[in-house]
């Protein structure tokens, strides 16, 4: 299967909701998560990323997350970014639905993002739900070791979802809206194993998949290239 016949499909099948993971800001620079170079082969995750380990040692969670906000708000949109934003200006893509916390389809123009697990553009505080923006966080980060809320003074977590967590309900409840609406799923870069985001697509009336290597639907997929987001999406957008 080509990328004119991804396009051809997307045209055809209207609406298409996209469903994006680790493997389209990879082309950013930045590392997933599971691979033998993912950010799991080195730090483990229930140490420093789970919610029992925030209520442990808040200090230890903050200094991965510090490090992590900086490096993600260093990255830049790719291709694959900026031709879904593009995609979705044009009305042939109505909503992202993404995986990743790094902002990078906000930053790359789409309007309609559904953030699955949170994003690094706030922290909340767990008592009273205060928002605060990252750049106040990490000007707190250089004084002390975790921010505090400036309203009740208890230690702001991360505006991601951590392992132990649920995912948020409104997330959750658009996301499942949306597949359930639309007429083609494509996902790009997830190998959908991590649920319940992996099973959204198989609420779609049919799918479509770019991604290296496989993923644990390709045996239901109408499509699959097995190729980079940049250099697809891109081809795609060229063939329209």
């Amino acid at each position: 299967m080509s990328a004119a016949d991804l396009a051809a499909l997307i045209v055809e099948r209207q609406p298409c909701v996209v469903l994006t993971g680790a493997g389209i800001s990879t082309e950013s620079g930045i590392p997933d998560f599971r691979s033998p170079t993912g950010i799991w082969a080195e730090v483990d995750p229930f140490e420093v990323a789970s919610i029992q380990a925030f209520r442990r040692d808040p200090g230890r969670v903050w200094d991965f997350y510090r490090a992590r906000i900086c490096s993600l708000l260093e990255a830049k949109p790719n291709p694959g970014h900026l031709a879904l934003a593009e995609l979705e200006r044009r009305g042939l893509v109505q909503a992202i639905v993404t995986q990743n916390i790094d902002t990078l389809h906000s930053r790359a123009g789409s309007r309609d993002v559904v953030e699955m697990h949170g994003s690094i553009r706030t922290a909340e505080c767990p008592s009273c739900l205060w928002t605060e923006e990252a750049a106040v966080v990490l000007a707190q980060l250089e004084e002390r070791p975790a921010p505090l809320c400036v309203h009740c003074g208890e230690i702001l977590k991360p505006g991601v979802t951590l392992f132990g967590e649920l995912l948020p309900p409104a997330a959750i409840e658009r996301a499942t809206d949306l597949s359930r609406g639309a007429a083609l799923m494509l996902v790009v870069g997830s190998t959908l194993e991590v649920w319940p985001v992996a099973g959204l697509p198989l609420e779609a009336r049919s799918l479509a998949v770019v991604n290296r290597g496989p993923t644990a639907l390709d045996g239901r997929a109408e499509l699959k290239i097995e190729g980079g987001a940049g250099d697809t999406l891109t081809a795609v957008l060229n063939s329209l």
